[in-house]
């Protein structure tokens, strides 16, 4: 899998990490044990035809988060309805998007936001040379 370079100013470029967060929002759990292993074979399949691609399964989020502020206030709840992740690698964005419409979190009713992310490490040791 071939990286890419993003320009995010004139004097720096970012390699980009190919790496993907599927971020998942909404949705229900099964209700019955015979849906929850309809569920849990979606999602065995799932990580099995994409294999190396997912670099972390994830996990689903509880209700419990705290967010923290710019001036360091913190409150309950987060800032985002989000219930859960996975991280995979692939070519492209458009490629990572078909990767996640097989997405098993889909069947519950959830809806999957997928990020691209870049390698911010790499960024900053790149802007110190």
């Amino acid at each position: 899998m071939a990286s890419r370079t993003l320009r995010t100013l004139p004097f720096m470029e970012v390699q980009m990490a190919n790496t993907y967060l599927l971020l998942y929002s909404g949705g229900n759990m099964p209700a019955n044990e015979a849906e929850q292993k309809k569920v849990m074979d979606a999602w065995n399949s799932w990580f099995a035809k994409h294999g190396e691609a997912i670099t972390d399964g994830g996990n689903p989020f509880t209700a419990k988060a705290k967010t923290i502020g710019s001036d360091g206030k913190v409150t309950d709840g987060a800032f985002a309805a989000a219930t859960g992740y996975t991280l995979i690698k692939a070519d492209s964005l458009d490629n990572a998007v078909e990767i996640a419409k097989g997405c098993p979190v889909l069947i519950g009713g959830a809806k999957v936001a997928v990020y691209e992310t870049f390698d911010a490490m790499a960024a900053m040791a790149g802007s110190k040379q």
